[in-house]
């Protein structure tokens, strides 16, 4: 019967909403009831409080932000990653836009800063 030990551990966790945060900076228990008072609640993301507690707080909203994001379909909610993968670019840094031709390979993180750039090279 070994092959319970991670469903026995997920139930043992207690769960709790990220976008929910009380005064005191506790998080909300997990879920909704249909209850009047539950049902104008935003859509929970749910994560257990240890993983909860770890996260940063830009981390809890875009975990939060893309969740409602990808809304309820056909009343069935929607699995999302907490941690969302950061892109690499070809160079080995991270995405940002690129500049190449005028400016001779200059990385430039805000494409509107071009004119300070062709100005320089």
């Amino acid at each position: 019967m070994s092959g319970h030990k991670g469903l026995d551990k997920w139930f043992k966790q207690k769960w709790v909403d990220i976008g929910s945060k009380k005064k005191d900076g506790s998080f909300s228990k997990c879920g909704r009831s249909k209850q009047k008072a539950d049902a104008k609640r935003k859509y929970p993301k749910c994560v257990p409080l240890a993983k909860a507690r770890r996260m940063t707080e830009g981390q809890r909203r875009s975990a939060v932000s893309r969740k409602r994001a990808a809304g309820n379909p056909g009343g069935k909610p929607t699995n999302v990653k907490t941690f969302t993968n950061r892109k690499k670019a070809a160079m080995g840094g991270y995405m940002g836009s690129m500049i190449a031709g005028d400016l001779g390979g200059v990385k430039v993180s805000n494409p509107s800063l071009t004119k300070y750039y062709k100005g320089m090279v």
